[in-house]
């Protein structure tokens, strides 16, 4: 399968992550942000593998690592359910926890914690009675060994391992945790870095005593009669290597249990980090506008949300999400703040859903959401009651920008998008109405054109309690 081939292909499956209100003053309860269930199906029948991500919100291999299964594998035999953001709040936030250890919540939990709701639904996602094996994605200190080398090789530490809470389970297909995880485990060691980056298997035995682990998903989960493994990749390492790892294990597992899948990136620690920072974009209103957050600048002035209703967006990637803050909204991928939106508030017009644009010579209808790559020059083609502000241009005298021949050189670097000065605002009015927005790209890689998701948005909601998906 090529390239564009396999865009086009997860374009279909864009997903959608909500908008919440956040408390800005110091002290204030932090407002809750629902998880995204994300399920790769298949034409073939076989075993079901659950995978969850971001579980602790300061560990960006797993939950990048789970995103990635999400948004650019695709399985064709059997079926993978993936979690990627299941403490999604605390990932914004770079917290092991923001209302405490999320992990540590599955034995007890009281009705009262602002998390009740989120151990409740992924809870039921486990015991789903299709669901064959668990994993629990996280980054732990160090590496682990089962007798001490040093402080940073020994049992105490918990980096580079397959966690199992006892060696067998009584399950009909996966019941032998211990030969599981040593066979995953000798998977992964043909595909190390270094030699010390070595994988073990590391028995917790939990059900001997353990109290710490007694509390976790894993062992929830295994006591409710579903295998379940915890993942760990090293701390030591910068998120693409503890994803790349990530994904060694869970391709391991998928190996074991029968699915069938293929992945859009080559399986190296340069291509976990193309695939992570390329292709990072999302839409407002269904796709008025369209955003393409690859290197995007820290603020993008006089944004033109809709007047008197809530923010909606859709994304391509389950880690995107976009904040209310009062004055402004801030998008965040993962743990990592992209840009402040200022915004300016319009009424919106929906009599016009694309313009016709001459492109370097060529005539071509673009329709609002869509981004265009230009090698030398545009024009946006005038239609009648409507005008153009190119954002960054300026020429005296001229309040319509329809018709008017714009190279690179014409628009001020300052007012682009992206921290290269190649990507520009093409706006579209009615008299004082907004109508919609398409980017124009001088700096394009290719000759895609890049579009958001076409999925139903989701709207912005109110602090405390939001619904599930």
């Amino acid at each position: 399968m090529n390239k564009r081939t396999f865009l086009q292909s997860i374009s279909l499956a864009f997903w959608l992550i909500a908008i919440v209100c956040f408390a800005s003053s110091a002290g204030a309860v932090a407002p809750k942000i629902d998880f995204s269930l994300h399920k790769l199906t298949s034409r073939h029948s076989g075993n079901r593998l659950l995978i969850i991500g971001g579980i602790q919100g300061d560990e960006p291999g797993g939950f990048n690592a789970a995103s990635l299964i999400a948004t650019r594998y695709r399985v064709s035999r059997g079926e993978v359910w993936v979690i990627p953001n299941l403490n999604f709040l605390s990932i914004i936030k770079r917290s092991r926890g923001v209302y405490g250890d999320l992990n540590r919540k599955f034995a007890r939990i009281s009705e009262s914690d602002p998390e009740f709701d989120i151990i409740q639904k992924v809870k039921q996602i486990i015991l789903d009675e299709d669901v064959d094996i668990v994993l629990n994605l996280h980054d732990g200190s160090g590496f682990y060994r089962e007798q001490y080398i040093d402080a940073l090789h020994s049992p105490r530490r918990w980096g580079q391992c397959v966690i199992i809470d006892q060696e067998k389970m009584d399950s009909p297909h996966y019941g032998d945790l211990a030969a599981i995880a040593d066979y995953v485990v000798k998977q992964v060691n043909q595909h190390l870095y270094e030699p010390e980056h070595e994988y073990h298997v590391n028995n917790t035995h939990t059900g001997q005593g353990n109290v710490e682990m007694s509390k976790t998903l894993t062992w929830f989960s295994v006591l409710n009669g579903k295998p379940a493994f915890g993942v760990e990749a090293s701390k030591s390492f910068n998120t693409p290597k503890r994803a790349y790892y990530h994904l060694r294990v869970i391709e391991a597992f998928m190996a074991y249990m029968g699915i069938a899948y293929e992945r859009g990136f080559a399986l190296s620690q340069k291509g976990v980090e193309t695939a992570i920072e390329e292709n990072i974009n999302l839409a407002f209103y269904n796709r008025r506008i369209f955003l393409d957050a690859e290197n995007v600048r820290s603020h993008l002035r006089y944004f033109p949300l809709q007047k008197g209703t809530r923010v909606e967006f859709t994304t391509n990637n389950p880690l995107i999400t976009v904040v209310n803050n009062g004055s402004h909204y801030r998008v965040f991928y993962g743990n990592r703040h992209l840009t402040r939106l200022m915004p300016q508030y319009f009424e919106y017009d929906s009599g016009l859903d694309a313009v016709t644009m001459e492109i370097d010579g060529h005539r071509q209808q673009v329709n609002f959401g869509e981004m265009v790559d230009v090698a030398e020059w545009f024009l946006v083609e005038p239609t009648a009651g409507y005008r153009t502000n190119v954002i960054g241009f300026k020429r005296e005298g001229i309040t319509n920008e329809s018709g008017i021949s714009i190279g690179r050189k014409d628009i001020r670097s300052s007012f682009s998008i992206d921290r290269n000065g190649g990507k520009f605002r093409v706006e579209v009015y009615r008299e004082k109405k907004f109508a919609g927005m398409v980017l124009v790209n001088f700096d394009s890689k290719s000759d895609l054109l890049k579009t958001a998701s076409t999925g139903k948005a989701v709207e912005a909601q109110p602090p405390g309690r939001q619904m599930g998906r």
